[in-house]
């Protein structure tokens, strides 16, 4: 009988890993289409941190889905929502704002459901994340608030600046010499 409960809880706590993974492949779909976007509309430097925070969001979806593998699930591929295309400058911070506010509010959801079915490693891994949430939502709002105040002040002042993240060639092609 306990291994039934077992089994049930673990079932809880892989579903809301699952969510989570799902709203990370958003994240990182949506990230990236704003960057190419943003560098395309000549605002590099914000093109450039939301590439940097597209990253982040990928590495999230990973420790979810290690995470569900070690609980013996399987990791979705799904995305949960649909991704915004299109967006102006002036929408997308404001946009992004929400998206991680929210996603904020639902880890927490998630990561009780982790507490109430005695998994601390995978609550754990969500107040981690949740962590790394927030910088992003704050760093969202206060461009959100940048574009507000300054509006075509503050735009004008990122037009042309560089999207280069220093980030270097890494990758399975570049591991094996391509």
């Amino acid at each position: 009988m306990a291994n039934k409960s077992k089994e049930k809880r673990r079932e809880k706590v892989i579903e809301a890993l699952n969510k989570a993974r799902a709203m990370e492949l958003t994240a990182i779909s949506q990230y990236m289409n704003q960057h190419y976007n943003l560098d395309d509309m000549d605002y590099g430097e914000l093109a450039a941190k939301v590439k940097l925070i597209a990253i982040d969001e990928m590495r999230h979806a990973e420790a979810f889905a290690e995470r569900i593998k070690e609980l013996g699930g399987e990791p979705t591929s799904d995305l949960d929502q649909k991704v915004e295309k299109g967006q102006v400058v002036e929408t997308i911070f404001h946009f992004d704002a929400d998206l991680e506010d929210d996603t904020i509010d639902i880890y927490n959801q998630f990561l009780l459901v982790c507490r109430e079915n005695g998994d601390s490693v995978s609550m754990k891994l969500f107040e981690q994340i949740i962590d790394e949430e927030q910088l992003h939502y704050n760093y969202f709002d206060n461009i959100k608030d940048h574009i507000l105040k300054l509006g075509d002040v503050y735009l004008a002042k990122i037009a042309g600046t560089s999207s280069a993240t220093g980030i270097g060639p890494s990758g399975f092609a570049v591991s094996e010499g391509a």
